[in-house]
């Protein structure tokens, strides 16, 4: 028999052999898998601290900055548990917000007003407002863990010059401010370089970009700079991050309504 006809034979009966799974894959596999892969490159930073610039910007160009420390427990098997305390200006100074992010069942958030001395919390169907008057919802701000959304591939694409996977995640958060988000997944880091969100009746609300990566402990990427733009108000927020450090030593312990009270 001709070796060509052959190889071809065994190439055949090969593929037969193979999971529907593989010879079929469906775009929602694929999503999934992307958004799995992106969420275990990022497993095992334990903990960081970070110092944040917030600029708020209005329609006319009017602008207000304020700073922000942001420190981050790693959890394990469900959402990651975040600081945010704001040093200035005055008027905000003291301020801090605290979030228990989850997998699958609703975040818990917690903010602390310095002029009233009490802790409050965020009202889980709440997190499609504002984060301190910026662009960024308080479901913006808790982790994106994989099991909040469902996925479907849509593309590759080339943006800015990186080529991407390009998914869309709907959120199974019954209360979430969006219907559905299209990210462009960076293929060779699966590191989020946009998020494009639309709002509950499916019209373009606003964007995120990501710039100036910077990779720490050789393995974990992080954004110096992310711009959310809001396409229906004209205002935005950009997020400036500086002074990176992991495994730190924080506990769970700092993490609670009390250190809220305690953050300086």
């Amino acid at each position: 028999m001709n070796i060509m006809i052959l190889r071809t034979m065994l190439a055949a009966i090969t593929v037969t052999m193979l999971p529907v799974s593989l010879l079929a894959e469906t775009a929602e596999d694929k999503g999934l898998a992307i958004a799995i892969e992106a969420d275990k490159r990022d497993e095992g930073f334990d903990d960081s601290t970070a110092n944040m610039t917030m600029e708020l910007r209005n329609k006319q160009g009017d602008s207000s900055i304020r700073y922000i420390r942001i420190k981050t427990l790693e959890i394990i098997g469900d959402g990651d548990k975040s600081m945010s305390i704001f040093d200035e200006p005055a008027d905000v100074k003291g301020t801090a917000f605290l979030t228990f992010s989850h997998a699958v069942k609703p975040d818990e958030q917690w903010l602390y007003l310095p002029a009233l001395k009490r802790v409050k919390r965020i009202n889980s169907k709440n997190k499609s407002g504002p984060f301190m008057g910026s662009e960024f919802a308080y479901e913006d701000i808790a982790s994106q863990e994989v099991e909040k959304y469902t996925y479907k591939y849509l593309h590759d694409e080339t943006l800015n010059g990186i080529d991407c996977f390009v998914i869309e995640r709907y959120p199974a958060y019954k209360h979430s401010g969006y219907t559905r988000q299209v990210v462009w997944i960076n293929k060779a880091e699966y590191r989020p370089e946009k998020v494009v969100f639309y709002d509950r009746k499916n019209t373009l609300l606003k964007t995120l970009a990501y710039d100036g990566y910077r990779q720490y402990l050789d393995k974990f990427w992080r954004a110096d700079d992310m711009f959310m733009e809001n396409h229906q108000t004209g205002k935005s927020t950009k997020l400036t991050w500086s002074d990176y450090q992991f495994k730190t030593g924080l506990k769970d312990r700092d993490f609670n309504k009390n250190s809220l009270k305690r953050a300086r």
